[in-house]
């Protein structure tokens, strides 16, 4: 074997990443033992970026372009190795090409639902999901934090673990943006863009990546509270629950079993004496001149009633009650998450 035969065996003339794959992150070169001489040349790619890594401390970084390996051009490397006049003698060091390229399409999800303080509901439980987009905007911070030393390290074997970050900053984000949960549920593109300015820091910071693109696709809430939902969005078109109330009822003739038209004039009569004989109790009609006998056991009501036993009264569902408390049309307190309802509200409320 000649001289220049053997140099060819030892040193390191050309250093690229020729990457053929769509789904590989970072990629550490691989120098079979051979050392880099001075002139070496680095070819980095569009939407690529070398790190240089020696002893575990992070040298010097190169963008697309073609690059002759001089002192020039490795001045942190030249310091780490300690060279006095410059890059003189060949040196081993780990490059590592990062793909800087936009990965679109990810996938997250919430596995466990998310505990969040809401204005309207009190502590209410909420998954979500939908797709992201992200690169890699701090080669050094990624390499250090996210792919460490592997080889090559794929899109696969990151998935799971960039999912687990992003529901855990989308989870902080949500909290800390206090938007209700009547907003998440029905606006998922605003959500999205709202959220973006409070994920991306975190996920720059703690990882060197930038999500460019944040979508929320679906945003679900327990049942009883998807029933208030619904509830209030039928109020916004009804204007209030007394009004409901006597609509159901109404619409409750042309649904009556076994006797027909006559069986459901009974039971909307039955109704509007309920709310007589609850408006009796509870102070008589407004503008009678006598008072009427207060049924049996009507005097027993508390001054504080729960949605359960307005919805009983009124002869609605609960459902209907929260709605109309969050629509304000029913006035009522909010003893931390439960509702109580002031048994004077209820008499206004009978009275509207």
């Amino acid at each position: 074997m000649g001289l220049m035969d053997y140099l060819k065996t030892q040193f390191l003339d050309i250093i690229q990443w020729q990457d053929d794959s769509r789904d590989t992150l970072s990629f550490r070169f691989s120098d079979e033992d051979k050392e880099i001489k001075r002139g070496a040349q680095l070819i980095v790619r569009e939407s690529q970026v070398a790190q240089f890594v020696y002893l575990g401390q992070f040298g010097d970084t190169f963008g697309p372009g073609k690059w002759s390996l001089t002192t020039e051009n490795i001045p942190i490397l030249s310091t780490l190795k300690g060279w006095k006049y410059g890059f003189e003698s060949p040196f081993k060091a780990d490059v590592y090409f990062v793909n800087t390229r936009l990965f679109t399409g990810n996938k997250w999800g919430t596995a466990n639902p998310v505990m969040m303080r809401d204005p309207d509901f009190g502590i209410v439980r909420v998954r979500a999901y939908g797709t992201f987009d992200f690169r890699v905007v701090d080669v050094a911070l990624f390499l250090k934090e996210v792919a460490g030393t592997d080889h090559q390290f794929r899109l696969d074997e990151f998935a799971e673990t960039m999912r687990s970050r992003v529901v855990s900053v989308f989870s902080d984000a949500m909290a800390s943006s206090k938007v209700p949960v009547l907003d998440a549920a029905s606006r998922y593109q605003e959500l999205g863009d709202a959220l973006l300015p409070l994920i991306n820091p975190a996920m720059t910071s703690k990882y060197g990546l930038e999500i460019p693109s944040f979508i929320v696709e679906n945003v679900s809430v327990p049942a009883e509270v998807e029933q208030a939902i619904d509830k209030r969005s039928s109020m916004s078109a009804i204007g209030n629950l007394n009004d409901f109330v006597k609509f159901q009822m109404a619409e409750s003739m042309t649904k009556g079993e076994g006797g027909g038209m006559a069986n459901s004039a009974a039971q909307l009569g039955a109704g509007l004496a309920m709310g007589q004989q609850m408006m009796q109790a509870m102070g008589g009609l407004s503008g009678g001149a006598s008072q009427p006998t207060t049924p049996a056991g009507a005097s027993s009501l508390p001054e504080l009633l729960s949605p359960d036993d307005a919805a009983k009264v009124l002869g609605v569902s609960e459902a209907d009650v929260l709605a109309a408390l969050v629509e304000g049309s029913l006035k009522g307190k909010k003893i931390g998450t439960v509702w109580r309802i002031p048994r004077h509200a209820l008499e206004e409320f009978l009275k509207s």
